[in-house]
């Protein structure tokens, strides 16, 4: 029997709201080290920069306001495989627009791609697009995580069964980050109806990702130029920025508690990584809204019971065999070294963007969607 598919609104109650500023009315600070550079990130995020945000969130910060702009957009929840999945569908009035399933990454949510969506489905000129933009398994409303095992694999087979009762016989897929893989394994699961695949990336994720390849270290050659910035990229990631993937891989109920009970830990993890993973900036208010999103639905601990669970599986899917387009931000030439694409795949490179291309270069991300999924059938 399919479970039905239901109206969904974001109704956080104002008991959450008022907690939440209770708690950051008496946030406990670590003690400032004498001798640290105000803007040294070494060490993680600056207490002065940390300090702003929640001193935002706390006085200034309207979550009504972004609420209310959320639920402008029609938003649904079904249970999959005994799990409440919640997913943004926005349709398109145009009789010729394609369906497309929008994948956000971590730390990330569907938030990401909220102001993308009127470009896509009612564009003033190009292709237009049903948008289907889901909240991943453990990530924001599809919360809580009903069991262990929500890796790509079972995560890509609920997305297939969600397009299936939203009666989408033929679609394509985009993501980034754990988005671009869970992409990926959906065409695998489901190749006779995704007609394509975009994924973007940068030379920064391009390396991080390089390093979890067996041998790949030593496939690369030391006195090539481009090699040895690769190198040294993986093993800056290895050595000073994979700290809070190795923590959420081997102990994410112990991060969680820290990340259910302090929002300041949870704004700390999540704004960290918007700023490291950036190079336009992303404004405050978005931030917080992210930040908002895992605090009120308990995501951050089950984000990071995703990622234990993506790091102790095996099910890695079948190369699908549809076609796949790249969008490269703050491209180099490591990137075309590191990123396998097919001969004669879309390929489009920017100057500027990074982690998140929703956010930082929105116009940029939507003409490539356009131009990948328009010349598909």
């Amino acid at each position: 029997m399919t479970d039905p598919i239901r109206p969904f609104r974001i109704e956080i109650p104002q008991a959450d709201l008022d907690d939440l500023r209770a708690r950051l009315d008496r946030v406990r600070w670590p003690d400032r080290l004498e001798g640290l550079a105000a803007a040294d990130r070494s060490r993680g995020i600056p207490p002065s920069e940390l300090a702003d945000l929640v001193e935002r969130w706390r006085s200034s910060y309207d979550w009504r306001a972004q609420e209310a702009a959320l639920n402008e957009l029609p938003q649904f929840t079904t249970d999959i495989d005994g799990q409440r999945v919640h997913f943004l569908h926005a349709r398109s009035s145009r009789a010729d627009a394609q369906p497309l399933l929008l994948l956000h990454g971590y730390p990330s949510s569907f938030v990401e791609f909220a102001r993308m969506i009127g470009e896509l489905t009612e564009p003033a000129h190009g292709p237009a697009f049903h948008v289907v933009a889901p909240s991943l398994p453990g990530f924001g409303f599809s919360t809580p995580l009903s069991c262990p095992g929500w890796a790509m694999g079972r995560t890509s087979g609920a997305l297939v069964e969600l397009m299936s009762r939203l009666g989408y016989e033929r679609y394509g897929v985009h993501g980034g980050d754990i988005g671009a893989g869970v992409a990926g394994m959906v065409a695998g699961h489901d190749e006779t109806h995704v007609i394509g695949v975009h994924v973007v990336t940068d030379p920064m994720t391009a390396a991080n990702t390089a390093t979890f390849i067996p041998g790949m270290a030593d496939r690369l050659d030391a006195d090539d130029p481009v090699d040895k910035l690769i190198l040294e990229r993986m093993e800056r990631f290895t050595h000073d920025g994979s700290g809070y993937l190795a923590i959420q891989q081997t102990r994410p109920q112990t991060i969680g508690y820290a990340l259910a009970d302090s929002p300041v830990f949870q704004l700390a993890w999540i704004a960290e990584k918007f700023q490291e993973w950036t190079d336009v900036p992303i404004e405050p208010e978005l931030v917080l809204t992210h930040a908002s999103v895992y605090w009120f639905t308990g995501a951050g601990a089950g984000a990071a019971h995703v990622l234990f669970d993506q790091a102790h599986a095996s099910d890695w899917g079948a190369p699908a065999q549809v076609p796949f387009g790249f969008s490269v931000f703050s491209a180099d030439e490591t990137v075309r070294k590191l990123v396998p694409a097919p001969e004669g795949a879309f390929w489009v490179e920017h100057e500027k963007g990074l982690h998140f291309p929703a956010m930082e270069t929105p116009d940029e991300l939507v003409g490539d969607l356009r131009a990948f999924f328009g010349g598909l059938g």
